[in-house]
């Protein structure tokens, strides 16, 4: 009896469909916005002057203060209050019986009607705001419906097809799209953010002029160093600099006197997120000693001195007056 080979069956995959693409797309703005949440305070704090509170100050305005204030607890930040004030108070004078407190598939709609109106084109009657604005005002509002809905998930926003309800964060659909589109709107007007080009080896050798310049106070030279060095290693190992700005000293290996040479392991990152999985060696550069990572971590030695601890995060915050606070971790991506 002959034999036949089998062979694998060999299958094409599925063209994706329109919505799985959009999805997809969808996800990756979220990813995106995210980064910058890591330091949301900061983001927030930044558009405090977009939100005014003397334009809180009719009914519709003290009923949303009211509102707010019996949903969120007191340990929540002021700025982000504010925002969500405004929120509110945007929607009562367009309509007197909108519900803020309702939840359903109007409720994207709603929070993309406003952040348009804070960040679309000045020649459509908006107001222009920046993108950082749509992505805190999204971070307020996310906060807002977290408070409504405790028990709902983060990561999510779908139609429960059993129930028929909404369920997850209104935030998280596929509606705040629109800030793709916003971002790169905005950069074809001009108004370019600063993820938008790559940096070019013209540009670390400016900022390294710039932040080392001897004109510069104590002050403004010491946190010129960290900013250096931080976008530095940045640049010479492709990480975002929200990623360089949580290395801690135990991020790095070196033996001075006996190597030419830095071991880095990363931590969990964005991309993988499963553990270390990411570790390199950066040699001295003594052709080009501005992009030199081993002349960088002299600079940033001498700084700390022997005052500093070498443990924990790596780039700390300098005080208006130049001191080094081992207790206060850099948190802003320097935005």
């Amino acid at each position: 009896m002959s034999t036949q080979n089998s062979h694998p069956i060999s299958q094409e995959k599925p063209v994706p469909t329109d919505e799985q693409v959009d999805d997809e797309l969808c996800l990756l703005d979220l990813e995106d916005a995210d980064s910058l949440l890591l330091h949301v305070q900061d983001l927030v704090t930044q558009h405090l002057d977009e939100f005014p509170e003397d334009q809180l100050d009719d009914e519709a305005a003290r009923y949303a203060a009211k509102m707010t204030k019996a949903s969120i607890t007191d340990g929540t930040r002021d700025g982000h209050l504010r925002i969500i004030k405004h929120y509110i108070t945007f929607h009562l004078r367009r309509n007197k019986k909108w519900d803020a407190t309702r939840v359903d598939d109007k409720t994207p709609h709603d929070i993309a009607a406003f952040i348009t109106q804070k960040c679309g084109p000045v020649e459509e009657g908006f107001e222009g705001r920046k993108y950082s604005t749509a992505v805190s005002t999204r971070a307020a509002l996310t906060m807002w419906y977290k408070n409504l809905r405790p028990n709902e998930s983060l990561t999510e926003w779908r139609l429960d097809s059993v129930t028929n309800t909404w369920r997850g964060l209104p935030t998280r659909s596929r509606q705040v799209q629109f800030m793709v589109g916003l971002e790169k709107t905005k950069a074809k007007s001009g108004e370019v953010s600063s993820s938008a080009r790559a940096l070019a080896l013209e540009d670390i050798h400016r900022l390294y002029k710039h932040c080392l310049d001897s004109n510069l106070t104590v002050a403004q030279r010491r946190a010129g160093i960290i900013r250096y060095v931080a976008y530095l290693l940045a640049w010479l190992m492709l990480l975002r600099i929200d990623e360089v700005i949580k290395l801690r000293f135990e991020n790095f290996d070196k033996i001075p006197g006996e190597r030419r040479y830095i071991d880095i392991s990363l931590n969990t990152r964005k991309q993988n997120q499963t553990g270390l999985l990411h570790s390199g060696r950066l040699h001295a550069n003594d052709s080009d000693s501005s992009i030199c990572p081993v002349r960088a971590f002299i600079l940033l030695a001498s700084l700390y001195g022997p005052e500093i601890k070498k443990t924990g995060p790596l780039f700390l915050h300098v005080t208006a007056q130049g001191a080094v606070m081992q207790s206060q971790p850099l948190v802003s991506s320097f935005s």
